[in-house]
């Protein structure tokens, strides 16, 4: 294995599909491991680690969707689903809980590489972001009241710190373009929001913002601020058109 090339563990039961993927994941730069199930995936992340798993939905022996939980619930590894044409409802909910990105078989060899590269993109600036952070210990936030606040669910947004907490004062980690699309959400509420407008809040912050990135953000909001979100109430989803902030706000 070559240490200077980033190394993707890939899972399929589908000995022509593993090899496929193996092949072209090595052909566009990556050191790929190719597994037939879950056990063997968790023997090789036993043995060493790697930089994204590569994992097909419909595994015979085990539900790539139960694995895909697993391996959120024990680490911050990069997954990203390849599923089928006919599993759009379950690739909505691993999306929601699990996954970071999906690919839908039969795919083009260069969609492959760009959402595998993509994923490895936005990792990194999560990664660089987290490093970035001092090593002291951060001076106690702010008070409530310093600063414009807004309000929703059990929730309050503090403008003036930039930081989102509890209702026992507790800090919600959020990203930086976390917290500026949370913000045009909220001071904007049952606003319908195109991907494009929300682009255009984000753009400034993220490496590079699309629209996948924007259904990624909304996903991993939803995970930290909705009591379900498999079924959310403050960020919904409006069909062909976009997402709007459905709870009441109120301003502090």
């Amino acid at each position: 294995m070559d240490p200077l090339r980033q190394h993707i563990l890939v899972v399929d039961d589908d000995p022509d599909q593993l090899s496929t993927m193996c092949e072209l994941l090595r052909g566009g730069g990556f050191d790929a491991e190719g597994v037939p199930n879950g056990a063997r995936m968790r023997d090789a992340l036993a043995r060493g680690p790697c930089d994204l798993v590569l994992l097909d939905l419909r595994l015979q022996s085990e539900d790539g969707m139960s694995i895909a939980r697993e391996l959120r619930r024990t680490s911050s590894l990069p997954i990203v689903m390849v599923s089928g044409a006919s599993d759009d409802l379950d690739r909505i909910l691993l999306l929601e809980l699990a996954a970071d990105d999906f690919i839908t078989k039969p795919f083009i060899p260069r969609e492959l590489l760009a959402r595998v590269r993509a994923v490895l993109r936005r990792t990194r600036v999560l990664v660089e972001s987290a490093a970035a952070e001092p090593s002291s210990p951060p001076p106690p936030p702010p008070p409530p009241a310093a600063g414009p606040v807004l309000r929703f669910g059990t929730w309050e947004l503090r403008l003036g710190a930039r930081e989102l907490v509890d209702q026992r004062g507790i800090p919600c980690e959020l990203t930086q373009g976390e917290f500026r699309l949370l913000e045009a959400l909220m001071k904007q509420p049952h606003r319908v929001w195109t991907r494009d407008q929300l682009i255009e809040q984000t753009r400034s912050l993220e490496a590079e913002v699309f629209d996948r990135t924007i259904d990624v953000l909304i996903l991993r909001l939803r995970r930290k601020i909705e009591p379900n979100p498999k079924h959310p109430q403050y960020i919904c989803t409006e069909r062909g058109l976009g997402y709007v902030f459905a709870a009441k706000v109120t301003p502090g």
